[in-house]
């Protein structure tokens, strides 16, 4: 290799480096036009920035800077006379949308942003920035912030719902008649569950922060007569009785230790022939450069400076379960997550 070619592929590095750490700047557009509600300004049709900065009570010049952004991440489009429309992707961002995604972009954006500033300290001492900044572990701050439980516990949904499609073609569940979903949050995949099986019920088991969520959606969906919500932590007992007990996105919130504890009291609630399901990512044992294994990675992350928690590869489950007294069956790849299937040991 000459030397001109070398400095060609140092440059096109540089280029590649500098967009990987000034990418950040799409969630924060991302997030600021969730906030803003551009999404359900425009659903009507294109209108002009100076008339929705006047709806908004926001500088004209600054808004119209940041749609013509978006509009470099197809968010927006620009029309020929100046004004501005939604892109399908942009629409994702609005409150009603079917497949919205508003509040998980408000959730990383707002709520995520710090807590990823202090990276550094969590990788030096494996504990939560977000203790850092709150004071509080684990999901302790949403008792007391009901506007940031709601936005929390709408992100989760949305993300569940997006997961829950391929969870129901990935695994059967028509076997089980009572069904308990812990930590289920809105009950977006319960209900989804029980949607498709009319004769079965469901228990929707959460901390008090996510009743009127839950609550909510169970009327929504129709299901009151076949789903109730009961508060909870599954640090404590949890119902009894269930043909099957699912966690979904649960144990990549805790270490080894508080997982085996949640465990032990699924265990302890379990009649002999339960099920039980773990719904997680499940790490490959090396990660490469594709784009799932980006995703993967950014996930472990933040379940680190969030929580000082992790996401697990199959073995880590396995070994997991194993420790917690449950033998694993089977596991199910369902999209970006598996069903992992296990069973109390005899």
């Amino acid at each position: 290799m000459n030397e001109n070619s070398a400095l060609s592929g140092n440059a096109a590095h540089q280029h590649k480096l500098l967009d990987l750490i000034t990418q950040s700047w799409t969630a924060q557009g991302a997030c600021v036009a969730a906030e803003l509600g551009i999404a359900d300004l425009l659903r009507g049709g294109p209108r002009s920035s100076d008339d929705l900065a006047t709806d908004l009570g926001v500088d004209a010049r600054a808004l119209h800077r940041l749609l013509r952004a978006l509009t470099t991440i197809d968010l927006c489009a620009e029309r020929e006379d100046g004004s501005f429309a939604i892109t399908p992707m942009g629409a994702l961002l609005g409150t009603d949308a079917p497949e919205s995604l508003r509040h998980w972009a408000i959730w990383w954006g707002k709520h995520l942003w710090p807590v990823w500033g202090q990276l550094l300290y969590s990788v030096k001492t494996g504990k939560s920035a977000r203790s850092l900044l709150l004071g509080t572990e684990g999901f302790k701050h949403l008792e007391h912030d009901p506007e940031t439980a709601t936005v929390f516990n709408r992100a989760l949904a949305e993300l569940t719902r997006f997961e829950s499609h391929s969870v129901i073609a990935a695994y059967d569940f028509s076997r089980f008649k009572r069904i308990v979903d812990l930590g289920g949050g809105n009950g977006e995949l319960l209900g989804l569950i029980l949607s498709r099986l009319p004769e079965s019920h469901g228990i929707l088991f959460d901390l008090p922060h996510a009743a009127s969520g839950a609550r909510a959606h169970i009327e929504k969906s129709r299901l009151a007569d076949r789903c109730e919500f009961v508060a909870g932590d599954f640090f404590a007992p949890i119902p009894a009785g269930g043909d099957v007990y699912i966690l979904k996105s649960v144990l990549h919130d805790w270490n080894d230790d508080r997982c085996r504890e949640i465990l032990a009291n699924c265990r302890q609630a379990m009649k002999k022939d339960a099920t039980l399901l773990l719904i997680e990512r499940v790490l490959p044992e090396r990660l490469d450069h594709s784009a799932a294994n980006q995703s993967a990675a950014r996930s472990d992350l933040t379940m680190l400076v969030a929580l000082a928690a992790m996401e697990r590869s199959e073995a880590q489950f396995r070994s997991l379960l194993n420790s917690a007294g449950f033998e694993t069956l089977r596991l199910y790849p369902a999209g970006t997550v598996s069903v992992i299937e296990a069973i109390p040991q005899a």
